[in-house]
């Protein structure tokens, strides 16, 4: 029977330093391990294997989210190299699982008609960003841009969204912010429109994915200024809420900023509702949510809650209920 290798069988050679070389020739390699191979510049074996029944052979690709090697260069004043750069297999699968998560947010009415925009660090100097005016929903991995970290583009037919200063105000700040995603989902816009952050200690998964939540203050969208605002909050805050805009996420890759996207939509949506429900909403407390900091920290993600004190952890800050509407009497 011929061996099957899996993106989980490549991270565990990757982990134990062993050769790609070992993997017998005629074993059949999966998508995503095809694509995590090609990630470390390293030759994947050939494959005939079909994606699982019930994925498109574009979601298998995605299982294991495409990379480039961050701490490389490339040099901005070689136009060949730039094309060669832009147009690389790797280059290739990260703007179509860029398309991919534009799809997904449109589907799930994060953004509307153009808004939104998608940037992921491809070079040390270099970010791969959505065009502007198109929707998110029916991109095209042709239509991607490629900019410097001064937002000057360098590749690409389409011009770059006019947010990309935003995004590279978080990624010149933070070096763990490989990705960020930017949209308008109804329930986390709503909160920032209001300029209130949500309340914590009331969610477990919200407190390891999330962390805390930051706000940046209003500053018109495009603009260096707003880069600044949303940037200093970012360096802290892996989910920032822009005050009368809508959200920013960041993470190691686009897959995971969108996952922080879906987390805080979700987390706004389920405070807002419980907080009709005509009882007080129920904290589990700074001791518990200690816990859980150890645990987001296990998962390699700092926190910069720590050391603050109990009487804060847990402060709901401006989060006031809704009142609820009782019936008039009789």
């Amino acid at each position: 029977m011929r061996k099957v290798i899996t993106a989980a069988d490549v991270e565990r050679m990757l982990r134990a330093g062993e050769s790609f070389d070992t993997i017998p020739a005629d074993a059949i390699v999966t998508p995503s391990a095809r694509d995590l191979m090609r990630s470390r510049r390293l030759p994947a074996q050939p494959s005939s294997a079909e994606p699982p029944a019930g994925r498109s052979a574009n979601s298998a690709a995605t299982a294991v989210p495409p990379a480039c090697d961050c701490s490389k260069s490339i040099d901005l004043k070689n136009p060949a190299a730039i094309q060669k750069f832009f147009t690389s297999p790797a280059v290739e699968a990260i703007k179509a699982q860029m398309c991919d998560i534009g799809r997904r947010m449109w589907e799930k009415d994060y953004v509307d008609g153009n808004g939104g925009n998608i940037t992921v660090r491809v070079a040390e100097n270099l970010v791969l960003c959505t065009p502007t005016l198109i929707s998110k929903g029916f991109m095209k991995p042709c239509d991607m841009c490629l900019i410097d970290l001064d937002g000057n583009q360098v590749a690409g037919t389409k011009k770059r969204t006019s947010e990309a200063l935003t995004h590279l105000g978080i990624m010149k700040r933070q070096p763990k912010a490989r990705a960020c995603v930017h949209a308008h989902p109804v329930h986390a816009t709503a909160f920032a429109v209001a300029s209130v952050i949500p309340p914590s200690c009331l969610i477990p998964e919200a407190e390891v994915f999330l962390g805390e939540i930051g706000m940046a203050e209003y500053q018109t969208p495009g603009t260096p200024a707003n880069g600044r605002a949303v940037g200093e909050v970012g360096v802290n805050h892996q989910v920032v809420l822009m005050q009368n805009h809508g959200v920013i996420t960041w993470g190691d890759n686009v897959e995971d900023a969108h996952w922080k996207m879906e987390n805080i939509d979700a987390y706004c949506r389920t405070v807002w509702i419980a907080s009709q429900l005509g009882s007080p909403l129920h904290s589990f407390g700074a001791d518990k949510l200690k816990e859980l900091i150890a645990i987001r920290q296990k998962l390699g993600m700092s926190d910069q809650r720590l050391g603050t004190k109990d009487c804060k952890l847990c402060d709901p800050g401006d989060f006031r209920a809704a009142p609820v509407n009782q019936p008039p009497k009789t």
